[in-house]
């Protein structure tokens, strides 16, 4: 009899096995009816259990791909396998036009024509209309139903919703408006100092440049870009996504935070002296007491000096973490821009070359393992009222613009014994976001050195010690190379090739030549330690990027 075949050993899974034992079966029946025994086995499976067997999903999954949802009925049963597999809900339209896959933030509703095809795919919020997405229309249109898969990830993924349902809405409803207030605040009109309004928002505006939240994608603020990746950006112009950004997310966390239930910014809002809406507190009237906070997320974890996370908390009330671990802030850039995890301390002499065989080495003081300039890598920073957010974004562009400039001496490749390099220095930490650079003066031999504040992020302060007697304005000069270049490498070429553009026909009067002359004339080349010869460094940069300096420094 059919029943009584054997179905051979299968060695490769438990669900393949099984869906071998139905193929034989039912090798004489359509594929329809297999699929109607997995449901009802499925359905009689509900019974002892809400979270259906694995082995099930991917069983019925494997069938669909098989059929390849030529049917109406097919793609039903495929969005309602793909909301299993996320852990999102699904059921028809009593009208049987209308799939819906639900959760407690989200929903989906999945239009059919009479045909069976797509007719649109539109996505609501908690408390918001639906909105179109032409993008998941697409991947339906398509039968893409593993991109559909990630896309539903994502959305759900938007949010750590780990707690009740009520607990999920209250913290969806506080994104909401938080979102809200955020967005008022960047539509509010303000001076505008270049002829970029995106690239003004980015570096100068109140919260920088927020993209609100769509589909799967939460709302983003891009807050700041170095001279690098914007001339890398230029070069690149269909994309606009080489600043850096955070998200703006909302997670269910063990301790109760206060968290807004209305707007707490108005539709005219008054403005403070330095140009911020006012806003109000969050008492009684405008929030809520939950087990969840809102956080400014970064799209991969960055390296944060300890003194800025101190910052953080003291404007937010919340610690970024418990269990961050301080280590020498210089070793963090390099985790994240050479993806270096373990570096000897005995030799930390970082190399840079630059166009024209200029080669700089770049020695890492000791005294950067001392705490005052560890830090860590911080995921997400929380914050629980809107008004946070300026002041947060301002401390990061602050962080960012001084990592900026210590990245761009470290670097993937190391001096060894021997090795020949034109200038050497050594870069010493003073006091928060400012360091020194010494160096062999390369004209008098005698020991110099580069004092530099890294104010905040628009604002660089350069003196140079010894002072250069017939010009005194080089400060200012310096100041301005290094804040329009953002590397210091790039910086002390230009400050060479100026110091020797004075003192050379000094020299030659009194007969003594100036050292590497030829190098020391080379014209500064880009804004990081670009074009060096270890070509898989981040920063390394193409020819285009380096003559825009030599034309513009």
């Amino acid at each position: 009899m059919e029943s009584e075949k054997r179905v051979p050993a299968d060695k490769d899974s438990p669900a393949k096995s099984l869906i071998t034992a139905l193929h034989l079966k039912y090798v004489e029946k359509p594929w329809s009816e297999t699929i109607n025994l997995v449901c009802r086995c499925m359905e009689k499976r509900k019974k002892d259990s809400n979270v259906p067997s694995k082995q099930l999903l991917d069983c019925l999954e494997r069938l669909h791909k098989a059929l390849n949802a030529t049917s109406f009925t097919d793609m039903v049963t495929r969005l309602e396998i793909i909301a299993k597999h996320k852990g999102l809900g699904s059921h028809l339209s009593p009208s049987e036009d209308v799939c819906y896959i639900t959760s407690d933030i989200f929903y989906l509703e999945v239009l059919f024509q009479p045909a069976g095809e797509v007719a649109d795919v539109k996505v609501a919020h908690h408390g918001e209309a639906p909105v179109s997405s032409e993008m998941l229309c697409n991947l339906l249109r398509l039968k893409n139903f593993e991109e559909f898969g990630k896309e539903l990830e994502g959305l759900s993924s938007l949010f750590n919703t780990s707690g009740d349902s009520e607990t999920n809405m209250k913290m969806f409803s506080a994104l909401q408006f938080v979102e809200k207030d955020l967005l008022k605040m960047f539509q509010i009109p303000r001076p505008v100092s270049s002829g970029d309004p995106w690239l003004d928002n980015v570096l100068h505006g109140r919260i920088g440049n927020v993209t609100p939240r769509n589909n799967g994608y939460p709302m983003s603020i891009e807050y700041y870009i170095s001279p690098y990746d914007l001339l890398e950006e230029k070069m690149k112009p269909e994309s606009r996504s080489c600043g850096n950004k955070v998200f703006v997310t909302a997670e269910v966390t063990n301790t109760i935070q206060r968290l807004p239930s209305a707007s707490v910014i108005a539709d005219s809002p008054q403005m403070t002296n330095e140009g911020f809406p006012v806003h109000a507190t969050l008492d009684d009237l405008v929030s809520m007491e939950l087990s969840a906070c809102l956080f400014l997320k970064f799209p991969r974890p960055v390296p944060i000096l300890s003194c800025f996370i101190e910052e953080f908390h003291r404007l937010t009330g919340i610690s970024v973490s418990e269990d961050l671990k301080q280590v020498p802030f210089y070793e963090l850039l390099m985790k994240t821009k050479m993806n270096v995890t373990t570096w000897g301390s005995d030799s930390c002499c970082f190399l840079v070359t630059l166009p024209g065989h200029h080669r700089q080495g770049y020695v890492i003081s000791q005294q950067w393992w001392l705490k005052p300039w560890e830090g860590a890598l911080v995921h997400k920073i929380p914050f629980t009222h809107p008004g946070h957010v300026p002041s947060l974004l301002s401390l990061l562009r602050h962080q960012t613009a001084f990592s900026t400039l210590i990245a761009s001496c470290v670097t993937g490749k190391r001096a060894q014994p021997g090795s020949s390099v034109d200038f050497h220095f050594e870069i010493l930490p003073y006091t928060g976001t400012s360091f020194s650079l010494s160096f062999q003066h390369p004209v008098t031999g005698s020991m110099a050195s580069l004092f530099v504040n890294v104010v905040d992020s628009n604002h660089i302060s350069c003196k140079l010690f010894p002072p250069e007697v017939p010009d005194p304005s080089i400060d200012d000069w310096i100041s301005k190379v290094m804040k329009r270049c953002m590397s210091i490498p790039v910086t002390m070429r230009a400050i060479f090739r100026k110091i020797a553009s004075r003192e050379t026909p000094t020299a030659s009067e009194t007969g003594a030549a100036p050292e590497n002359t030829s190098e020391i004339t080379a014209t500064t080349s880009s804004s990081l330690p670009i074009a060096q010869e270890n070509t898989q460094s981040a920063n390394h940069c193409p020819g285009a990027l380096v003559m825009f300096f030599l034309q513009n420094l």
